[in-house]
């Protein structure tokens, strides 16, 4: 099953960018991912192709149209009905690893981008749009947010990694930011290699790893560490058990 990415924009050159390059690009030409841009300004019904308006109740900027938007996304779930249709925003709900997850694993994503002062609120009570944010900052528009959510999806589809392993210790996928890592050479400007990764002793480096992983995760990301501390343990089994103990 090919994962299929529609992104409604109302600027499809921009797409695939930096996906068709790396990991991304290659998975693109061996068919294992679909990108297609589909430009918002075809479905506005005036001569001037107009996509937005001012904001009711005055102010500043403009406001994308519900009607027109409705039109670009009615003919999107017509293309792919059963890809969940998300909308790039600082209004939405934040990105997490676990819905870039379950998203990979799906057939697929449909992409509302967003430009100016943001959508026409009757657009989300009248079709099933899902809100997303990538982060606490203001973009341009939506489509630099949908680059970074397709590219955390794309990661994850079956061989476009390589090892199904690679990416299992990385940041946020088990709570924790991931270890400090290092390479040859053995010593750079005075900085040696931690001697543990050198010893061949595969414990004692796994629990290295995550003393390490839990330091810098409570020293630099508190909200996680708390969500992380405070998690049942799970089992290698799946089953959970008891809260952690406070190792703060």
């Amino acid at each position: 099953m090919t994962f299929s990415a529609q992104i409604l924009t109302l600027y499809p050159e921009m797409f695939p960018g930096p996906l068709g390059t790396s990991l991304a690009g290659r998975a693109l030409e061996e068919g294992k991912w679909a990108c297609s841009p589909i430009q918002m300004r075809d479905f506005a019904t005036d001569k001037h192709k107009s996509v937005d308006d001012t904001p009711a109740g005055g102010g500043a900027g403009m406001v994308l149209r519900a009607d027109v938007m409705a039109s670009a996304v009615d003919h999107a779930l017509d293309q792919q009905p059963d890809a969940p249709i998300l909308a790039m925003t600082p209004r939405g709900k934040p990105l997490k690893q676990a819905r870039v997850r379950e998203l990979a694993s799906g057939p697929g994503v449909t992409i509302l981008c967003g430009r100016f002062e943001g959508f026409d609120e009757r657009i989300f009570d009248a079709r099933p749009i899902e809100e997303v944010s990538i982060g606490d900052y203001i973009l341009s528009g939506g489509e630099m947010g949908a680059l970074v959510l397709l590219d955390a999806c794309i990661r994850l589809l079956p061989g476009v990694m390589g090892a199904s392993s690679s990416g299992d210790d990385e940041s946020f996928e088990t709570g924790l930011l991931e270890y400090p890592q290092f390479t040859r050479p053995r010593k750079w400007e005075g900085r040696i290699i931690p001697e543990v990764l050198r010893s061949g002793d595969h414990a004692k480096i796994a629990a290295w790893r995550k003393q390490k992983a839990e330091e810098d995760t409570r020293l630099r990301r508190p909200d996680l560490w708390e969500h992380h501390r405070d998690a049942p343990d799970q089992s290698p089994s799946g089953a959970r058990g008891q809260k952690k103990e406070d190792r703060s």
